[in-house]
């Protein structure tokens, strides 16, 4: 009887399929005088959530950039960090930093996102090289999931003054997604003395003749809380009658309650205090844990900006007044009799 013998070894036959790449995001962190700007710090935490690597950016002046990157070397979350120094980027200008954003994301990136605050900056600088790409960009994101499997990024961010929320996918045809993210939505990200950063400098692109260039900056100089990151917040309105009445009537209750003060839109136009206090649609997007909101009628375009407030108190005279549709506290009462009588009972405490 013969019997068959197997000459080769018999292996399960195999099949490896290749696997799209996990996330890798790029975080564009601002600064000023070296000091990391809050909203970056939750462009930080947005990128977390993608569930990759996340590397960060940092451009400025040679003697701006040494000090912003050892307190980014600090933040958990990154794994990398890359920094471009350059005279140029003193004042930073996008048509300036934009060459040097393109560089980084050439055809050999490994980079699959790119993330910023929803800053006056990025919101020039990140279309800007995205169209330059040939890729798309979203805005003002307040949440974000990445599908790894179909390796997909699904964002929500607000329209029509808030009134809405638009759901936007970004499919994986889209090799890099920019966007910015609203940073009343996502935490600041911390610091930690263990933090492992790899630092990498990278070469500046110098632009020969730049077609736009920075004159001067003002700055409104406080000691009050920054108004964006503040979590107490006064707000005054047109009610107010002028600077003088804006600045004798809200200051005190201000410095009571260790706040930093607000205003609306139409405060600001009729020139009651600087336009750096707006808030608003088309002033700053804020989420204090308390907002006091004074004469302020509380139109769509104001709402806007304040209505994530965890707690929203309401002093208006007019029991109709918008304002108290989202008011957590209203007071109807005349502000003049209602805001000084505030200011002493604290005062008392």
């Amino acid at each position: 009887m013969l019997r068959s013998r197997c000459l080769t070894s018999c292996r399960p036959l195999v099949r490896h399929y290749a696997t799209a790449p996990g996330p890798h995001a790029l975080v564009f962190l601002e600064h000023r005088g070296g000091v990391i700007d809050s909203g970056s710090l939750s462009a930080l935490t947005a990128a977390q959530k993608l569930g990759g690597q996340v590397s960060g950016l940092i451009v400025g002046a040679p003697e701006e950039v040494q000090a912003a990157v050892r307190s980014a070397k600090k933040l958990s979350g990154l794994s990398s960090l890359l920094h471009a120094s350059s005279s140029q980027y003193a004042a930073q200008v996008p048509e300036l930093v934009s060459p040097l954003l393109e560089r980084v994301l050439s055809s050999d990136s490994p980079f699959t996102h790119v993330v910023s605050a929803h800053s006056s900056f990025a919101k020039s600088l990140l279309p800007r090289v995205a169209a330059k790409l040939d890729a798309p960009a979203v805005s003002d994101v307040t949440s974000l999931e990445h599908d790894a499997s179909s390796n997909s990024t699904t964002f929500t961010r607000p329209i029509y003054a808030g009134n809405a929320i638009a759901t936007v996918r970004a499919p994986q045809s889209i090799p890099i997604k920019f966007f910015t993210v609203r940073s009343t939505a996502f935490p600041a990200a911390t610091s930690q003395d263990s933090a492992q950063v790899e630092e990498k400098q990278i070469d500046a692109v110098e632009v020969a003749d730049p077609p736009t260039q920075h004159v001067k900056t003002d700055l409104t100089k406080s000691d009050r809380p920054e108004l964006g990151v503040a979590s107490r917040i006064v707000s005054g309105g047109r009610a107010l009658k002028n600077a003088e009445t804006f600045k004798s009537t809200l200051e005190p209750l201000a410095d009571a309650l260790g706040a930093a003060i607000g205003a609306s839109r139409a405060a600001v136009d009729a020139g009651y205090c600087d336009n750096s206090l707006q808030v608003g649609q088309t002033g700053k997007v804020v989420a204090p844990e308390l907002y006091i909101a004074i004469g302020i009628s509380g139109a769509i375009q104001h709402l806007a900006g304040m209505k994530d407030s965890k707690l929203i108190v309401a002093i208006n005279k007019d029991p109709e007044a918008p304002i108290f549709q989202v008011a957590d506290v209203g007071l109807v009462a005349d502000l003049y009799e209602a805001v000084p009588e505030l200011v002493q009972k604290l005062k008392s405490q």
